[in-house]
């Protein structure tokens, strides 16, 4: 069972700088909303475990001006799978 508060944002900040991963990602694996990820990693842990937090912010930094790259590759292989 995952644990409330202060111990969770560690969890899924420990996560997401460990796998590289998105707040979408970290919600799936977890269980829960991206709401509530994005809570955790950006407000909670910011007073809980300043370095972390920095790690954290690092990693999803990279992921938000990546974005638009996988959002585009996706829409290119939409409309190529509808081609054929």
């Amino acid at each position: 069972m995952l644990k409330l508060g202060t111990d969770r944002a560690r969890e899924l900040g420990t996560y997401i700088v460990e796998n590289k991963a998105t707040v979408r990602a970290a919600a799936k694996a977890f269980g829960i909303s991206k709401s509530t990820v994005h809570t955790d990693v950006a407000v909670k842990l910011r007073d809980v475990d300043f370095a972390l937090w920095q790690d954290v912010r690092d990693v999803l930094d990279v992921n938000k001006a990546q974005r638009h790259l996988r959002g585009g590759q996706a829409t290119k292989e939409k409309y190529l799978h509808k081609r054929k």
